[in-house]
């Protein structure tokens, strides 16, 4: 080689070596990684009709609420959230029991009741129960859109899971036990 093309070839190097050398040493910005957290939302099971606003379950109700803990019993739930009445509580107990959780209560009027859920919980799998209106409430706000009504007073076997990593951006898969 010529020396005007060593000299060329040399500049070239040094040159690609500092940029090489800078970029080495620049901070990449962190990647932000989001948590799937799964959510299993049902209304609570049968309640008795003693004529007080907070009834227990009724048979009936003992027994889903036992059929509901054999369909979970593989489930690996991580928090348990029911409002604070008896049928809600009773309809999750046996779970909670199970797993060795503590039941823990919320309000489904709560506008943030959700967001809360989702930031104490991110990455796990949340168990929620509720009522005839609260249940697709919730289940509409995690997944953006209103796509469930209030339940028939007769209808308790529904049972929505719901895997979101933001409150409005969930896919839902809605089955009857």
């Amino acid at each position: 080689m010529q020396p005007m093309a060593n000299l060329r070839y040399l500049v070239i190097l040094t040159f690609l070596a500092i940029i090489a050398i800078s970029c080495a040493g620049e901070q990449q910005p962190p990647q932000t990684i989001s948590k799937t957290t799964t959510f299993i939302v049902v209304r609570h099971a049968e309640k008795a009709d003693d004529g007080t606003k907070d009834p227990p379950l009724n048979e009936t109700g003992i027994k889903r609420a036992k059929t509901l803990a054999d369909h979970l019993k593989e489930t690996n739930i991580t928090a348990i959230y029911s409002t604070p009445y008896k049928r809600t509580m009773q309809t999750v107990q046996q779970i909670a029991d199970t797993k060795a959780l503590q039941i823990k209560t919320y309000d489904p009027f709560a506008d943030s009741v959700m967001v809360k859920m989702l930031e104490n919980e991110s990455g796990g799998t949340v168990l929620i129960s509720g009522h005839s209106n609260t249940t697709p409430r919730l289940v509409n706000q995690l997944i953006g859109e209103e796509r469930y009504q209030k339940f028939d007073e007769s209808d308790y076997d529904n049972l929505f899971i719901i895997t979101a990593s933001e409150i409005g951006n969930g896919t839902v898969f809605k089955m009857t036990f």
